[in-house]
Order: structure tokens, then sequence, then C-alpha cells
């Protein structure tokens, strides 16, 4: 019998997301089949420590503070999803996971849409208040600072440990472009990931990014990708998403959204089919 509160705080998170996984239906299930409660049950396994419960529409945190709505009822574009999506629309796009590279799809972008309100509850509403979280982590020789609430700098010490074993893979993993910065996304009205210290970006000499590939709202270039997938492999090991998985790619880009992948298992969502 497994005791959970004797585990690591990144290994609770993985027996939670486990066991929700385990209780709604085994991978390799429709697509189809997975409705938004699954999800949302999904999203507070992978969340242990801040997300406590759903009651219909609404989202309940372990600190007592005000629920939020999972489905706010509008009805959105793609555009309008990227700029102010809620829960159920960072949910709607299933992330395929695992060890080989695909194309995306016109305006597939699981994951790089996002509920800015939920990340403020999970790390922060300011950049004061998530600064207050942030540890420093060695990156291969260069210290970064990201965020210990939900596991992130656990987990990316993780990725490292994994990573260092393979030594052939430094020069794309150094010096990173950043972690912790506080602002919007280029262009976009909504924060970065990177804003709540959850995200990191490995080095520009090997990154392909729609933007500087002189892509504009409406028209984006070809894909494009020149990131070993190994390292994509051990990143979603440990809960990180690529941003080479969206149709806006942005291949030097990943962050910490275990709740995508946790959902890709239960639905079958495979990048190798």
């Amino acid at each position: 019998m497994v005791i959970i509160s004797t585990l690591p705080l990144i290994d609770m998170v993985r027996f939670a997301v486990a066991l929700v996984a385990l209780l709604v239906g085994a991978p390799g299930v429709l697509a189809s089949d997975i409705d938004l409660a699954q999800k949302v049950d999904l999203l507070i396994a992978a969340y242990p420590d801040t997300l406590e419960r759903r009651e219909e529409n609404r989202l309940f945190f372990r600190d007592g503070g005000p629920p939020i709505l999972i489905d706010d009822g509008r009805t959105k574009d793609h555009a309008a999803r990227l700029a102010e999506g809620d829960i159920e629309d960072s949910l709607l796009q299933l992330y395929p996971s695992g060890p080989c590279e695909t194309v995306p799809t016109r305006n597939g972008d699981p994951g790089r849409i996002r509920s800015e309100p939920l990340l403020t509850r999970l790390y922060g509403g300011s950049k004061a208040e998530v600064a207050k979280s942030l540890r420093t982590v060695d990156w291969f020789g260069q210290s970064v600072k990201v965020t210990t609430r939900n596991g992130v700098a656990a987990a990316l010490e993780a990725v490292r440990d994994d990573l260092e074993r393979q030594p052939d893979l430094k020069p794309y993993l150094i010096p990173s472009a950043g972690t912790f910065n506080w602002r919007k996304v280029a262009g976009a009205p909504n924060l970065s990931v990177h804003s709540f210290a959850a995200a990191i970006d490995l080095n520009t000499n090997h990154a392909d990014y729609w933007l500087w590939s002189g892509g504009k709202p409406g028209n984006v270039p070809r894909y494009k990708n020149r990131f070993p997938m190994e390292i994509v492999e051990s990143f979603e090991r440990h809960g990180f998403i690529w941003g080479g998985r969206w149709y806006h790619y942005d291949t030097m880009h990943f962050e910490y959204r275990p709740e995508l992948l946790a959902i890709a298992r239960v639905a079958g969502s495979d990048a190798c089919r």
C-alpha cells in the first residue's frame, strides 16, 4: 500500500494523475469519450496542492479563495480562445505526446490556449507574488529561476537529470533564453507562462518561431523544427509540453502543463500514431 504523504511532491502528482486516469478510463479510449468533467478531474489531479474539487461549473481551490468558472458559456473562435480562454477552452485540444515529431494542423495549438485566471491562482497574480516562490535551478551550469509551486522546479530538475545522461544534446539546451519574465505573449493581450515562472526557452540558435519566420496573424509560415525529439520526450515525461507541437510553433519553448499530458494518455493521443 502506498502512503501518499511520504512521497516526494513530484511523485505525489504522478500518483494522483495515475489514480484519476485509472478511474476515468484506460489509455486508448476515443477522444470523443473524454468529456469536460473527466478533463477537469485530471486537471485537479495534476495540481493536488492547489486545486480541490469541481462542483457543476465551478473549480474550487485549497486556499479557500473564490472558485472560478470552468466554462464561461461564450462561443469563441480560435483567436478569441487564445486571447481570453477559459478552463474549458484550455482543455479543448488534445496534446499529441510521445517521441515522434508531428506537423501541427491549422490552428492546432494544444496548450497555447490557456486560462489566465487559472494560472494566476496556480502561481500568483502579480510579478511580486510569483517572485516569492522562485527557486534557482542549475541548468547545465546556468542559473535559471522557476517557481516551486505545483512541483515545477522539481520537475525541471528531473528533466535536467535525464538530459545530463545525453551530453551530445547540451548545445541545444544552453544558454537558456529565459524562464521567469513577467510579460505578455508577443502580439497578444494575455500573460505568457513565463510570467508565472513555469516555462523555459532553450537555445535560440536552434529555435524556429512562427513570428521570427515572418508570420502574421492568419498567415503562419511552414512548420520547422531543429530540436531533437529526445529533448521533447524528456520534458514531456516530467509534465512539460512543447511549443513545437503548435500550429503557431515555438520550438524552443516548454511549459509545465501536466494536465494536458494526463488527458493525452487517457484519450490515447499519441504523436507516434
